[in-house]
C-alpha cells in the first residue's frame, strides 16, 4: 500500500497538486501518436480540467464527477460535462466521444482509502472499453490492471504516489 506524505494540510496539498501537473506534463509527451480525446474522471474544483485544456488544446476533453464544484472559468462546455456517480454515467462515454479516450485523468481519492479502493475495482472493467490502445490511466489511486504496463512516473520532491498505467497496443 502507497505511503501518503504528512505534513499540513497545505503543505500535502501542494505535493498532490505538483505531482499531479508533473504528470500530466510527462504523460502529454507520450500522447502525441496516440489518438482520442481526453476523460477527467473528477472535475472537482476544475484545475486539473483548466491544465488539461492547455496540454490538450486540440483534443476533446469530457469531464465527470458526482456533483458541481468548479469555478466557472474552469467549467467544461455542458456538451462534455456528465454528472453522477461514475459506475453509471461511465458506461456512455463512447456515445460522446468519436473514439475511446487517449488519456484518463481520474482523480478519485478522498481521505477514506477503503471506499476508495472498492470505487476503483468497480470503476476498472468501466474504464478498459472506453481507453485507446497505447493509451493512458493516470490516477491518484492504485488499480489493478494486471494486463496493462505500469508507467514510471516522475516523483516530485516528497513523494507524494501517483500511478500510471497505459493500456496494451
Amino acid at each position: 500500500m502507497p505511503q501518503w506524505p504528512t505534513g499540513s494540510r497545505l503543505e500535502r496539498m501542494i505535493l498532490r497538486l505538483t505531482v499531479q501537473r508533473d504528470c500530466l506534463d510527462f504523460v502529454a509527451n507520450h500522447l502525441l501518436t496516440v489518438p482520442g480525446g481526453i476523460i477527467e474522471l473528477g472535475l472537482g474544483k476544475g484545475r486539473t480540467y483548466d491544465h488539461l485544456r492547455k496540454l490538450f488544446p486540440r483534443r476533446k476533453i469530457l469531464a465527470f464527477d458526482r456533483e458541481l464544484h468548479a469555478m466557472p472559468d474552469c467549467l467544461p462546455p455542458d456538451k462534455d460535462l456528465v454528472l453522477g456517480e461514475f459506475t453509471e454515467t461511465l458506461a456512455n462515454t463512447l456515445d460522446l466521444l468519436p473514439q475511446p479516450a487517449a488519456l484518463i485523468h481520474a482523480d478519485v481519492g478522498s481521505e477514506k482509502r477503503d471506499r476508495d479502493t472498492q470505487l476503483v475495482v468497480g470503476l476498472a472493467p468501466l474504464v478498459v472499453p472506453i481507453l485507446q490502445p497505447g493509451g493512458i490511466l493516470l490516477t491518484d489511486r492504485p488499480w489493478q490492471l494486471p494486463q496493462w504496463q505500469t508507467l514510471a512516473l516522475p516523483l516530485s520532491e516528497g513523494g507524494w504516489p501517483y500511478f500510471g498505467y497505459q493500456k496494451p497496443r
